[in-house]
C-alpha cells in the first residue's frame, strides 16, 4: 500500500478514512479522549457534535496526528487503511480548516505587514498548503504545476477574484473560502472543518455551507466538527454525539437531533427546530 492509502498490487484505495478501537489520549497528564471507538466510510459526511470542551477538537488533532493515542492491548488507530504515516503524506488525504488556523493565518498576515512591509495575497495563502506553512517563504518552489493547482482551487471556492487581495483586507467570509482552497489544493479525500463557521455572519455562513455542499456532492468526504446545528448541510446524514471525551451516540440525524436527545446532549432544554433540510436550536 503506498502514500495515499493504494493497494499498489490491486490498484484498490483503502474505502475507510478513519477507524479508531478503544483509542485513549492524554494532555497534561488528564485524561481527555476515553475509549473512542469510531468508523468513518471514505466519502462518507459526518457531523461531530458536542459542548465546548468535550474533546471534539482533540479528537480532531489525533486524526490529524498532533495527538497521539496511548500504547495499550486492544487499541488501534488506522486512516485510510493505515496505522503508520509520514504526516505529510497525510495531509495530501487530508484537507484541515479549523477556527485556529483562520485566527493564526490573521494573526501572521499582520505580522508579515509589520515585520516585512509584505501582504500575503488569496494566492499565496492558498499556495501554502502545499508548503504547510503560512505564506510562501524564499525556499518554497512554486511550479507551474502548483500554481495551476491553486488556481484550480480557487476556482472551486469561486474565489478567483481574491487571488491578489491581501489576507488581511479581506472579511471573514472571503478568508474562510481562502482557507478551503488551500485545503484542498493537494486534492484530498476527506476535508476535516472544526468549528469553521466561527465568527461569520449569516450572509458569509450561508455561502460556507452552499461551497460544503458542493464539495460534498463532488465526492469529497466531509467531516464536520461543531456546536451549532446551523452548521450542518444537508448531505450530512449521519452525527455522533460526544461529552467528556466520549462518544455517547452514534446514528442518524433524523433520530438524534431531538428536543429530548440534544436536551441531554448539552445539560440544558433545547428546542429544535427544522426547515426543509436544515436544523437549528434554541435554549427553552
Amino acid at each position: 500500500m503506498d502514500a495515499r492509502g493504494e493497494d499498489t498490487d490491486s490498484g484498490r484505495v483503502s474505502n475507510t478514512t478513519i477507524d479508531f478501537r478503544n483509542v485513549e489520549v492524554m494532555r497534561a497528564g488528564r485524561t481527555v479522549l476515553g475509549a473512542i471507538t469510531l468508523r468513518i466510510a471514505e466519502g462518507e459526511h459526518v457531523a461531530i457534535l458536542g459542548a465546548n470542551g468535550c474533546g471534539k477538537s482533540t479528537l480532531i488533532k489525533t486524526i490529524t496526528r498532533e495527538c497521539y493515542p496511548v500504547l495499550r492491548e486492544g487499541s488501534s488507530l488506522a486512516l485510510f487503511g493505515r496505522e503508520s504515516w509520514n504526516v505529510f503524506q497525510l495531509r495530501t488525504l487530508l484537507g484541515i480548516v479549523t477556527a485556529d488556523l483562520a485566527a493564526r493565518f490573521e494573526v501572521e498576515a499582520q505580522d508579515f505587514v509589520s515585520r516585512l512591509d509584505w501582504q500575503i495575497t488569496g494566492r499565496e495563502a492558498v499556495l501554502s498548503g502545499f508548503f504547510s506553512g503560512i505564506g510562501l517563504s524564499a525556499q518554497d518552489i512554486v511550479t507551474a504545476q502548483v500554481q495551476e493547482r491553486a488556481d484550480e482551487a480557487l476556482a472551486v471556492m469561486e474565489a478567483g477574484h481574491l487571488a491578489e487581495r491581501p489576507i488581511t483586507q479581506m472579511s471573514s467570509g472571503e478568508s474562510r473560502r481562502i482557507l478551503i482552497a488551500r485545503a484542498l489544493v493537494h486534492e484530498p479525500k476527506t476535508l476535516i472543518l472544526d468549528e469553521a463557521a466561527n465568527s461569520l455572519d449569516l450572509r458569509a455562513h450561508h455561502e460556507l455551507r452552499e461551497t460544503l455542499r458542493k464539495l460534498a456532492r463532488s465526492g469529497i468526504g466531509i467531516v464536520m466538527v461543531t456546536h451549532d446545528l446551523r452548521d450542518l448541510i444537508p448531505e450530512i446524514e449521519r452525527v455522533v454525539f460526544m461529552r467528556e471525551g466520549t462518544i455517547i451516540a452514534d446514528g442518524a440525524k433524523e433520530a438524534l437531533l431531538t428536543d429530548e436527545r440534544l436536551s441531554d446532549l448539552f445539560g440544558i432544554a433545547v428546542q429544535t427546530t427544522r426547515s426543509g433540510p436544515y436544523y437549528t436550536a434554541v435554549t427553552r
